[in-house]
This record gives C-alpha cells, sequence and structure tokens, in this order.
C-alpha cells in the first residue's frame, strides 16, 4: 500500500507529525478524570503501563511532567495509609477545565455533525461499535451518547434490531433534515454566488492536475447528500459522489484528516469504492495521502495553510494549550536534569563547568528574551488594536 502515497508535501507532513508523548499524557489525563477528586495512586498507573507500550517506573514518566502532574502522599477514596498518588497541578487542572468547557459549548456542534455524518451513510444509521473510529475525528467525548441523545430525542434514536448479538446497538437518524444536507462546497458555492465545483488546492506550476481538476469539473457537482440512498449508476458519476462524500467527511472533522483505514471501514455505509485508497491519490489537487508512520492518513488540502489548520475549533485550540503545557515541563525537567548532570560533572572535575553555565545562562537568557518579546508584541498590538481605539 506504500505506493498509493501521494509525493511529499513538507508542510502537510509537519502537520501530522505527532509526539507519542502526548498522546500518552492525555491517556492518563483521561485515567485521572474518572476520578472525582482527580487524583489516583501511582500503582494503578503502574499496572497500565504496558498497555500504554511504556516501560520503566510510572513515577518517573510522571516527574518528566512537573507542569502537569503533581506527587503526593494519599488521603481519601484515591489512596490511604501514606500511598503514592497523582493528580494534576494547578494550571493542568485550570487547562483541563477549559478543555472541558469548549467541550460542553460544542454539543450543539457536535449534534450537528453527527447527524450530518447519519445523512451520508445509506438508511441514515450506523453501528454504535463501529461509530466509535469517527469519535476521535469528529470530536466526539467518550460520553458523546449521554451528552447529545437527551437534548435531540427527536432527531437521534438508539436501537437495537438485533437483541440477541451483543454490540448490536445502532445510532439512528429519525428524520432528514434539509438545512444540513448542504455540503461545504455547495455552501461555499452559494456564498459566492456560482456553481459547486471542487477546487485545486495544488500550486499553479502543477499544470496537468489542474487540468485533470477541470476535466473532473467538467460533469455537474453531486451532492453527498441523498434523502433515498441512491449511489448514481455510471462509474464516473458513482465516483464523482464518492469524491464528494469523503471531501464532507473530512471538512466534518475537527483536523481535516482520518486515517485511511477508516474510511475503507465506512466502505458500505458511505458507498465508497473498493480501491478508496486509489481514488484518493488519483484526486491529489483535493486530498494528500501519507504514510507517515506507516499509517495511511488522507488530509483535506484546503483545510490547511501550510501546517497549521485554516480554521480552528475552540476544541482544538484547548488541546494545543494542553500541549503547550507539557512540552514546558519537559523543557523544565531536561533542565533540571541537565544541571544535576553538569553538577556531578563538575565534582568529578570532568568538565569546565564555567564555561557549561555560561551556555545554560545563554540559552535561559535567549528563552527569556523570546518570551519578552512576545510580552512586549502582545501589549503592542493590545494598544494598537484594542477596544477603545476602534
Amino acid at each position: 500500500m506504500a505506493r498509493w502515497s501521494s509525493p511529499k508535501d513538507p508542510a502537510l507532513e509537519a502537520a501530522l507529525r505527532r509526539n507519542r508523548r502526548w498522546i500518552v499524557n492525555n491517556q492518563i489525563k483521561r485515567l485521572l478524570l474518572r476520578f472525582p477528586s482527580r487524583s489516583a495512586p501511582v500503582r494503578l498507573l503502574q499496572s497500565r503501563f504496558k498497555t500504554l507500550d511504556l516501560l520503566g517506573r510510572a513515577a518517573n514518566w510522571l516527574r518528566k511532567y512537573p507542569s502537569c502532574f503533581e506527587l503526593f502522599t494519599g488521603e481519601g477514596p484515591a489512596g490511604s495509609g501514606g500511598e503514592r498518588c497523582f493528580g494534576f497541578t494547578k494550571r493542568m487542572a485550570e487547562l483541563v477545565d477549559a478543555e472541558e468547557a469548549a467541550v460542553t459549548a460544542s454539543e450543539p456542534a457536535m449534534a450537528d455533525r453527527l447527524a450530518r455524518v447519519l445523512m451520508l451513510t445509506r438508511g441514515r444509521r450506523l453501528p454504535v461499535s463501529k461509530l466509535a473510529a469517527l469519535r476521535g475525528p469528529l470530536g466526539l467525548p467518550d460520553d458523546y451518547l449521554l451528552r447529545i441523545l437527551p437534548a435531540h430525542t427527536d432527531l437521534f434514536r438508539l436501537a437495537n434490531p438485533y437483541p440477541h448479538r451483543r454490540n448490536a446497538a445502532e445510532l439512528e437518524l429519525l428524520r432528514w433534515v434539509p438545512s444540513r444536507a448542504v455540503s461545504a462546497i455547495e455552501a461555499a458555492a452559494s456564498a459566492s454566488n456560482s456553481l459547486p465545483r471542487f477546487t485545486c488546492s495544488l500550486p499553479s506550476s502543477w499544470a496537468k492536475s489542474h487540468d485533470k481538476m477541470e476535466d473532473f469539473n467538467a460533469t455537474p457537482y453531486i451532492s453527498p447528500y441523498s434523502e433515498d440512498g441512491a449511489v448514481p449508476g455510471t462509474d464516473a458519476q458513482a465516483e464523482k459522489r464518492a469524491v464528494a462524500v469523503v471531501h464532507e467527511l473530512l471538512s466534518l472533522t475537527l483536523w481535516k484528516k482520518i486515517s485511511v483505514m477508516k474510511l475503507e471501514h465506512f466502505r458500505w455505509e458511505f458507498g465508497l469504492p473498493e480501491d478508496t485508497a486509489r481514488m484518493l491519490v488519483r484526486h491529489s489537487c483535493l486530498f494528500y495521502v501519507s504514510n507517515r508512520y506507516k499509517i495511511h492518513t488522507a488530509v483535506l488540502r484546503e483545510g490547511y495553510e501550510g501546517s497549521e489548520l485554516r480554521v480552528k475549533d475552540p476544541v482544538v485550540a484547548a488541546k494545543d494549550r494542553l500541549g503547550e503545557l507539557m512540552q514546558e515541563g519537559l523543557h523544565e525537567f531536561n533542565q533540571r536534569r541537565r544541571a544535576v548532570n553538569l553538577e556531578k560533572k563538575r565534582r568529578k572535575g570532568e568538565v569546565d563547568v564555567k564555561k557549561e553555565e555560561e551556555e545554560l545562562e545563554d540559552e535561559a537568557g535567549a528563552l527569556l528574551d523570546s518570551a519578552e518579546k512576545r510580552e512586549e508584541r502582545r501589549r503592542f498590538y493590545k494598544v494598537l488594536f484594542g477596544d477603545d481605539n476602534r
């Protein structure tokens, strides 16, 4: 399947770069949120260390992120008798609360995305077990059913058509909503008072790709939303709709990307062809297919400006702030470890201590200067563009 990847795009490859440390810390965060006190015994994390694909002591891992996690002697429901426990720092707790507030405020948007996804499928229903694969890309929390269904009983229903089977529950859309049956392509065309058509996001120097997109746009656009769920008859029409479905699904995701394997997991429900991966590579004006980390990922090109999202959802922004705090904590830990190692070498007389200390001071000074400059720019623009000067 490696031959199904697109030519490398450095900007989009940078957007796909992930740090496994943040994934692990996010799972630790979710573990703590299961406890009302937001604290848990270190031994509990240690028992799950292998499931996180980690080795060593859990306490050592937590110490690497002093700005995120703190260790203490447990008291109360999470621990007793001097047991070692861990929890969030004050700053981490504030960002976790901000993320939860962003998720709560986004519940109407979640319901809208979920309804649109169901409208893209045949029969307007999906098994809950399969829908879990789309939970992350759509920005749905673990308890999305408890959040969304009670407030939208007129729109969603949880049904079990096969009571004798396990995990057979399905989420069904009760009614067709015409106002939601408008794709991102159709909405953009309506705003510009033009006909709906795909736009090539590659540089103008890619002349052949632009010509192919013009040929593809020569036939009318086919909406991915169909109330009767019918798939067009000819191969060309079927591919046109399939491209529209993938484009719309990626537009609904928070990060404008999704695993190709997950797409193929819903091939029947979305009416996609068997060679979905090849189809994505054929339409390189619209999609970028990466094989980073040996995981094929489809990216919506128009969703990015360079390596940054054009439109960042509040939930994504909140998660980014958590990632920045984790990076800050790791940097602080590395600086402390370097200072300890420097002291050990000094005692052994192995290094020129003065030179090493000057390097540390230069690094700290550079970080301080950059922080001061950012603060100065922030104050300047606040004065320049503040409400009082409008």
